[in-house]
């Protein structure tokens, strides 16, 4: 019950968020153009800090664990993989692939790993979300940004050309070279290398620009979510209920169910264990909607999932710790 009341309370905030949005959005508080300016906000400033910020405080020298970090690096990388395959027996549009993949593997590793390791531990535990998030973050990020422009719908245009136009080799090298160039200039990677060159370079935050960062990173995840809420469409996400539910089993049991038992085989156990939990089985991060919507999808199937995982990721990580707790494992 303990565990149910935490997950609950970690959880529920951020779907009611959701809800806010939506009912401001109906009080005509919130509307198309003040949404869109948030998710534009969010996505090159807010979120980019919020990263930053997450990544720069944390001790990786001092923690350094590299069988730990290896494994959330190859699990990520399998899920990615093992994801891609799954969405193209399962999801016909192309469109919707690229939203469908990233929302079935995409955590709120940040978020939710060291609040839980606290939680359980004490906040006296270092535990092992940072190195989780080292190993797990940078690829969820490089990823998500690789496969939404492959998968950008119609009228994307990169340059002069559209993720269509491909049919000869020269407009492949240019849709090539505008990709790579904007996964280079993508706000959000540029985020995670400043804090995990901070980090390792240990340099002192001093206390105003710690407060300014704090508080623009603050403003990410209020703003996501009630501008995700605003535009939710739920006449579009009962269209999309299939690859929805499909998506967030697999984020909440099916990659848990995998990598877990690979995880206790190889040892892990305690603070690595419940960090492995949060990276395999929690709610989808609203920044996968933030970023759908600022590379030219639709974004509906992505709110969709985050909004059924971060409702249902209360009972599923409540279940997975009654398990493992169980099993003697933490």
């Amino acid at each position: 019950m303990e565990n149910l009341v935490f997950s609950l309370n970690a959880t529920l905030p951020i779907f009611l968020l959701m809800v806010l949005g939506y009912v401001f959005n109906k009080l005509h508080i919130i509307d198309e153009k003040a949404a869109a300016w948030m998710n534009k906000f969010v996505f090159k400033i807010a979120l980019p800090v919020l990263l930053f910020e997450d990544l720069a405080e944390q001790d990786f020298a001092g923690t350094w664990n590299g069988k730990f970090v290896l494994f959330c690096f190859g699990a990520t990388l399998s899920s990615i993989f093992i994801i891609a395959l799954l969405s193209k027996l399962l999801i016909k549009n192309k469109a919707e692939r690229g939203e469908f993949i990233q929302g079935s593997y995409r955590s709120s590793a940040a978020l939710l790993g060291i609040a839980f390791i606290h939680n359980i531990y004490g906040e006296g535990s270092t535990g092992m979300a940072p190195l989780m998030i080292i190993g797990s973050v940078p690829l969820y990020n490089i990823f998500a940004v690789t496969i939404l422009m492959l998968t950008a719908p119609k009228s994307v245009v990169l340059g002069r050309y559209t993720s269509e136009d491909n049919s000869n080799d020269s407009v492949k090298k240019e849709l090539m070279k505008k990709t790579a160039l904007g996964i280079i200039k993508n706000p959000i990677l540029i985020g995670i290398l400043c804090g995990l060159i901070w980090s390792l370079l240990k340099i002192p935050m001093p206390k105003i620009m710690g407060s300014l960062v704090s508080n623009i990173g603050g403003l990410a995840t209020p703003l996501g979510l009630m501008s995700m809420g605003a535009t939710f469409d739920y006449a579009k996400a009962l269209n999309k209920i299939k690859p929805t539910l499909a998506a967030s089993f697999i984020k909440l049991f099916v990659l848990v169910g995998i990598f877990m038992p690979i995880a206790v085989a190889l040892g892990f156990r305690n603070e690595q264990v419940i960090a492995l939990l949060v990276m395999l089985g929690s709610a989808t991060t609203v920044s996968s909607f933030i970023m759908s919507k600022n590379m030219g999808h639709d974004g509906t199937l992505s709110s969709s999932i985050i909004m059924m995982t971060t409702f249902g990721c209360s009972f599923s990580l409540t279940f997975w710790l009654f398990v493992l707790k169980s099993l003697g494992v933490i």
